[in-house]
Formats: structure tokens, C-alpha cells, sequence
């Protein structure tokens, strides 16, 4: 007999679950990963360049798994709008009292809460229309009995 070992989180495929499924765990690796790359990022460059940099390397990594998040308290999402809101900063070269509301508007980025928003809206319409993996239509079910705009792919 063998005996197995209780673990409080694991890390699978860069999710990181906690034995309570907070998710917060989660995010505070997201944000200090994240915290690490402006670091890197030379402003040399020009705007252009940083604005494709933050994207790949910051925006890619807030966005992973962001289906995961849905339902989580705005406490919990505060560290990853943090990080949004310092790659703003980055890209327009402001320092941490300057507003970035307008800046927000003109990267065309919304807030992370509703990143993870727009992504469930995304998936929900895959299902409703039968443009995703069947195991989701599987388990989602129309508060209509019939379907009226099934589209099959």
C-alpha cells in the first residue's frame, strides 16, 4: 500500500491550483512573473516596439488562462490590473502618480476584470452556436429547450 501525499497546489500546463480553488494563488504568480518583464524592456526602442513587447510578453501572459477566472473577487484581480496598469505607465513613459485613463483608451486595453469577461462572453457564444469542442455544448445547457440558431461546423 502506498501512501499519497497531500499536496495544498499544483501547477498544471501554467495554471496554478490551490486545494481551496481561490485562484489566488494563481494570480500572484501571474503578477510577479509579469513584474519581471518591464524590467527588460529598454525604452530605446521606441513606442512602437514596447507597445509589441508589453503585448507579447505581458499582455499574452495575463490573458493565459483568464478563462479560469471568472467570479473572482476584484481584491484578487487588483494584482493583475496592477500589472496592466504598469505596462501603461512603461509604454508612455509616465511615472506612478500620472493618470492613465486616457491612455487606457487610446492602447485600446480594457481592464482586466473585463478581459476575463469578454473571454467567457467569447466561449459562451462558441457554445451556443456549436463552434466549440463538444464536451463544452455537452455541458452548458440552453435556457431555451431548442436552439433556434444552431450552426453546425
Amino acid at each position: 500500500m502506498s501512501n499519497i501525499q497531500l499536496l495544498t497546489a499544483v501547477r498544471k500546463l501554467g495554471l496554478h491550483l490551490a486545494n481551496q480553488l481561490s485562484m489566488k494563488q494563481h494570480v500572484v504568480k501571474v503578477a510577479a512573473t509579469c513584474h519581471y518583464h518591464p524590467r527588460q524592456i529598454r525604452r530605446s526602442v521606441g513606442t512602437e516596439v514596447t507597445i509589441r513587447l508589453v503585448l507579447a510578453l505581458l499582455m499574452s501572459t495575463i490573458d493565459y488562462c483568464k478563462s479560469a477566472l471568472p467570479g473572482l473577487p476584484q481584491s484578487t484581480i487588483a494584482a493583475l490590473q496592477r500589472v496592466q496598469n504598469a505596462a501603461r505607465r512603461l509604454v508612455f513613459e509616465l511615472s506612478t502618480s500620472d493618470h492613465i485613463t486616457s491612455d487606457l483608451i487610446e492602447l485600446l486595453w480594457i481592464p482586466v476584470q473585463w478581459r476575463i469577461k469578454f473571454k467567457l462572453c467569447g466561449i459562451m457564444h462558441s457554445v451556443f452556436y456549436c463552434r466549440c469542442p463538444v464536451y463544452l455544448t455537452a455541458t452548458v445547457q440552453s435556457p431555451n429547450a431548442s436552439r433556434p440558431h444552431m450552426v453546425s461546423v
